[in-house]
């Protein structure tokens, strides 16, 4: 079974929506979590995240988690929002500089390439980003499906 875990900054709004996109769309194929390299343990996904995942009938529940040594040796892939996550993971934690991507670095060979933030911004916003993420989220999985299964 891959396991994937979604990495941004508080866990709050980008890698809850696409912990849940992945959750929804591949769920008989991985395993999926998400966390934040500055998250504070136990808040719920912010009001917008929800409202667009309910909007695209996307079932979610989510507790925000602090990322671990645990979860950085449960995943099979590591997917961060923007560089500066991967830096910093990969920084913390050497061992997990080769399963550590951002999304586009691995969906679009973008190396360079960060998922918008949403926090703060309207509903318009969230729904920019949830697309975004849907898209890397299909292109990823293609690229894991063609390499794993």
């Amino acid at each position: 079974m891959i396991r994937v875990l979604f990495v941004c900054t508080g866990n709050t709004c980008r890698s809850p929506m696409a912990e849940a996109i992945l959750r929804h769309k591949f769920s008989s194929d991985v395993e999926v979590k998400s966390a934040g390299v500055y998250a504070i343990d136990g808040n719920a996904a912010s009001l917008q995240a929800q409202e667009v995942l309910t909007e695209k009938g996307i079932q979610h529940s989510h507790s925000s988690a602090v990322v671990t040594k645990e979860l950085i040796d449960w995943a099979t892939y590591i997917f961060t929002m923007t560089n500066g996550h991967k830096n910093m993971l990969t920084s913390a934690y050497p061992s997990s500089i080769e399963k550590t991507f951002t999304i586009k670095e691995f969906a679009e060979d973008d190396p360079n390439g960060d998922v918008s933030d949403p926090f703060g911004g309207s509903i318009s916003m969230y729904r920019e980003t949830y697309q975004e993420l849907e898209k890397l989220i299909d292109k990823t999985m293609e690229k894991i499906r063609n390499s794993e299964w």
